[in-house]
């Protein structure tokens, strides 16, 4: 099972604006935007992709399935 860390989303701003070059009025714009997509995706009973990280699936509970490359490297097997 994968272990993650919370990371507050101011946090996640100040990361995004570092890392991109933005000013962090503009990623907080972008953060609040993806949020409020993937929520909306799962309101509406549909499952929210995320690139590189896996999908976020709805129902009473949310369940979220790493993307299998992403839970291959946790569990210590080498992406080929």
């Amino acid at each position: 099972m994968l272990a993650f860390e919370r990371m507050k989303k101011a946090d996640l701003i100040k990361q995004v604006a570092s890392q991109s070059g933005m000013e962090p009025g503009a990623a907080a714009d972008l953060v609040d935007n993806a949020v409020n997509q993937i929520l909306r995706a799962l309101r509406s009973g549909k499952a929210a992709r995320l690139p590189g990280l896996g999908t976020i699936r709805p129902g009473k509970h949310w369940s979220f399935r790493p993307e299998t490359a992403l839970s291959d490297k946790a569990q210590g097997r080498n992406e080929r």
